[in-house]
């Protein structure tokens, strides 16, 4: 089988300001295109019958070692940018409610100490990575990884992960991450991370 690029629900432009057009399309187009014609290379030859990314990154030790990294590499980055575009849309809801309001006040103590410690997650990754809210055998947590790591190889269940990497961010914020990272919370889809925890439970 072959993966493909995944259409997104909204214009290029739909996110702006916080995201600019250009910046979503060469993301889109160009940086996630690369990661699933690299994934397919990796995969070339491979029986993984009908198994999706996701299946795929949670047994990496199905994959031979001489192609593992790749499909670690690749495979996480067409799987975690297939979540961070669904994870956003325009105009979306400021905060999360329901059940996972109330789980993320239980283990952050508030919406706004979450927000805190997801910003924190995202601005000390050192070179190249991703933010993450999981959930980890049962437990909700801020976590971050290098690269194009998922958090499905070690075992979580990723609800929403915002891409550090500087492709992500630097036609409009240049280096200052922390802004964007800030900005980012005003295009979350809060209704795809609440189905996601409710899927995952």
């Amino acid at each position: 089988m072959a993966y493909r690029l995944n259409e997104l629900g909204y214009s290029y432009d739909a996110l702006e300001p916080v995201i600019d057009k250009e910046t979503m399309e060469l993301h889109h187009s160009k940086h996630h295109q690369t990661y699933v014609n690299n994934l397919n290379k990796a995969i070339e030859g491979l029986d993984l019958g009908s198994q999706t990314i996701e299946e795929v990154l949670k047994n990496l030790d199905q994959i031979p070692a001489d192609r593992r990294q790749a499909v670690r590499n690749h495979g996480g980055g067409h799987a975690n940018h297939v979540l961070f575009w669904e994870s956003m849309k325009p105009g979306g809801a400021t905060a999360p409610e329901g059940e996972l309001a109330l789980a993320m006040d239980a283990a952050f103590g508030s919406f706004a100490k979450f927000k805190t410690l997801f910003e924190n997650a995202g601005s000390s990754r050192f070179g190249s990575g991703w933010a993450w809210l999981v959930l980890d055998k049962g437990e909700l947590k801020v976590i971050s990884t290098p690269n194009q790591d998922s958090p499905l190889s070690d075992g979580a269940v990723p609800l929403l992960g915002n891409d550090v990497w500087e492709h992500a961010y630097y036609l409009k914020y240049q280096n200052r991450r922390g802004d964007y990272l800030k900005a980012w919370w005003d295009v979350v889809n809060w209704d795809v991370v609440a189905e996601r925890f409710a899927a995952a439970k």
